[in-house]
């Protein structure tokens, strides 16, 4: 067995690793770029090695960087968990070429199945059904498709038909072509597509399955000849081709129909010789079940495998591990016993209520449920920092239970104790998926999150009570501590014509209101602008129980703010971001960010002042489409910023003048950074005869 394994990834996937090296008596070597200098997964491994600055491309993607740390701590392996560099069959030959052992099969099995065209023929060969498609050069397609001047007929499998790239993965480039009117315009984009993502722009075209639901079968297998699989998993409910919620075993199977995709998985696994952890992804119609069809096998281990070590009882990475180390699987496919229900949740830097956009930010703390049947998979710690340099998945909410209904219920009351504090998630999104009423009948396809979006991704309005909360958490701060208090001191808004109360200017999810508070947290009455005036009570609660002194706010990051407003009792989690005066405030997986201003603050659009144009993402600007002292139209395009592939463009809020412009291409930006200044024409005119 190996001493020392280098754990090649970051994140969420690093940690777990590293979990099972330490149960396992291996030291484990953690790599960090230098946006990751603090990360979990450096604190947790026994030891760390810096390999180059934030982007990936010149630290987690670099071989020679990775091999170099390996050599230099005296690592015997590399794990190199998923994404990056886990499917790459080069890195893989650089570690055997290295003197490292691999964790993963060897290279030719990942070539055989990186490729889509010849991964379908490969293992149609071994005798796995394929769905019925073609491979060719864009006028073979048009040719064999009717799609070329000349007409022609589709073969065999009919429209609609989908195209996507042979290489890679991911959802990238595919195409769902309905007619062959369609199809010269749908190649040309798809191998765009392939080109600039996988520099390789050859297609693959097959039979569009309806209502596809994506199923998919775990294997393992040894260097001795051995394989089995351990079930499937449901993987339907993806956001443009992005798996979001995964479950095993799929409510869609039978006994059957389960052996026999099970048989086929380790026959395409056998095919190309493999060895380790491998996942064989199938396309099945919802309304024939029994008919599935080989799409691609990643060979590596998924985002998805805690659900299957829950159901199965089997430590996947252990799996690998010694696998690796040349041991036999010591299971046969008898041994192999599937018990109740898991459901997984992946929990990403994304805000559903604007479109999806990455987010981040620092993370001021952490929430998580700590029941016994439930696993969190998470890379975040306090101090944290989430930006645009790498995937936007933070975290895994995982749940068992006796049955699935059982599972989906406990996911949902583990998510309803989720929270990131400081950088907005997708939690209420996700609760709202598992909420649905097919998503609990079990009726799922791959298209179902993107028909469903829209509706259940749309901000609800924040709440009186939250506001409320906010500044009473505020109210509670200003207190005094000492023995002896002044009167003076008090925050009551006593004044010498009697008590005017305490307001407060807040803000959050589009909402500016006053709220006045009349008497002490532990006994107050709260108006929310012009609203009825509500009877409330609020404490600070937290390990140490209840706060009543004047203490810092950070002395309860970690509790919470218990709050009784109009009768209603309701515990907050809450975090304090000094910094921009923001105060953080959790309940049932919502986050809601309430800014405090000064009273004498005035909208400054109202009152004709400069408007900051500000970042939705944190991402890179890659173009400036104004020059300063530029005059702009609302809506018109200013800047350009990207983030994990997706370009935004920023527009002008109003008609004005550009007095300000704070960043240039190529510049990173923050989530809400000011990028430009636009002052409205009336001001900026008053401006200039001032100092005429």
């Amino acid at each position: 067995m190996f001493e020392t394994v280098l754990v090649a990834n970051r994140g969420e996937i690093a940690v777990r690793v590293i979990g099972t090296l330490r149960r396992m008596g291996i030291t484990s070597v953690a790599v960090y770029s230098d946006a990751d200098t603090d990360a979990r997964h450096v604190r947790e491994a026994d030891v760390a090695v810096r390999i180059g600055p934030a982007a990936a491309a010149k630290s987690y993607l670099s071989i020679d960087a990775i091999l170099d740390a390996a050599k230099r701590t005296g690592a015997q392996a590399v794990h190199p968990g998923y994404g990056f560099l886990s499917e790459n069959a080069a890195f893989a030959r650089a570690c055997a070429d290295a003197g490292l052992v691999f964790i993963g099969p060897p290279a030719e099995a990942i070539d055989a199945m990186g490729d889509k065209i010849s991964a379908k023929q490969t293992v149609s060969a071994a005798g796995v059904p394929v769905v019925p498609g073609m491979s060719g050069s864009p006028e073979e397609l048009l040719r064999a498709l009717g799609g070329d001047a000349g007409g022609g007929a589709p073969r065999g499998f009919g429209y609609p038909i989908l195209l996507k790239p042979s290489a890679g993965g991911g959802g990238k480039g595919m195409v769902v072509v309905n007619g062959p009117g369609e199809l010269a315009d749908a190649i040309e984009s798809a191998q765009r597509v392939a080109r600039s993502a996988f520099g390789d722009d050859r297609l693959l075209a097959e039979r569009f399955v309806a209502s596809p639901r994506h199923i998919e079968i775990q294997v393992l297998a040894d260097t001795h000849g051995d394989a089995v699989h351990l079930g499937e998993r449901e993987c339907s409910l993806q956001r443009r081709h992005q798996k979001i919620i995964e479950e095993a075993p799929s409510p869609l199977l039978d006994a059957d129909t389960r052996a026999r995709m099970g048989a086929a998985a380790v026959d395409a696994a056998k095919a190309v010789d493999y060895a380790g952890a491998g996942t064989v992804e199938f396309i099945v119609s919802a309304d024939r079940p029994d008919e599935f069809f080989f799409m691609e096998m990643n060979t590596r281990l998924q985002v998805e495998h805690p659900v299957t070590e829950l159901v199965t009882g089997l430590d996947l990475v252990e799996q690998q591990v010694r696998v690796a180390a040349g041991e036999r699987l010591g299971i046969g496919q008898p041994d192999v016993r599937l018990d109740g229900h898991a459901i997984e949740a992946r929990v990403y830097a994304e805000d559903p209520a604007n479109g999806f956009l990455p987010t981040g930010g620092t993370v001021l703390a952490v929430a998580e449920p700590s029941d016994e049947w439930v696993r969190v998979d998470s890379g975040l710690l306090p101090g944290s920092v989430v930006g645009s340099d790498y995937d936007p998945m933070l975290a895994k909410v995982i749940a068992r239970g006796d049955d699935r209904e059982q599972a989906l219920a406990r996911l949902d009351e583990a998510l309803a104790d989720t929270a990131v504090f400081g950088v907005v998630t997708n939690v209420p999104f996700l609760r709202a998926l598992l909420a649905h009423d097919d998503v609990r009948a079990g009726r799922m396809d791959t298209q179902m999150v993107d028909r469903l979006a829209e509706r259940l991704a749309a901000a609800e309005p924040v709440p009186d009570e939250v506001f409320a909360a906010a500044a009473l958490d505020e109210l509670l701060g200003m207190q005094p501590s000492s023995g002896w208090v002044d009167p003076w001191d008090v925050p009551t808004g006593w004044r010498l014509g009697g008590a005017i109360g305490t307001a407060f200017r807040l803000s959050c999810g589009g909402r500016d209101v006053t709220v006045r508070v009349d008497g002490t947290p532990a006994n107050a009455t709260v108006t929310v602008d012009d609203g009825e005036p509500t009877p409330a009570r609020a404490f600070w609660r937290c390990r140490e129980g209840h706060l009543t002194g004047a203490r810092r706010q950070q002395d309860a990051l970690r509790g919470s703010l218990e709050l009784t407003y109009g009768g209603r009792r309701r515990s907050y989690g809450r975090a304090a971001d000094e910094r921009t005066d923001t105060l953080w405030l959790a309940e049932g997986g919502r986050t809601w960010a309430v800014g405090e201003h000064s009273l004498l603050d005035v909208d400054a659009a109202a009152a004709g002042e400069a408007g900051p144009v500000t970042s939705p993402m944190p991402g890179t600007v890659l173009a400036v489409k104004v020059e300063l002292d530029a005059e702009v139209s609302a809506g018109q395009p200013l800047l350009v910023v990207e983030a994990m592939k997706m370009e935004h463009t920023i527009t002008a809020p109003i008609d004005g003048v550009v007095s300000e412009i704070s960043v240039k291409a190529g510049h990173k930006v923050a989530l809400d950074e000011t990028l430009a200044v636009v002052t409205p024409r009336e001001s900026s005119e008053t401006h200039d005869r001032h100092w005429e």
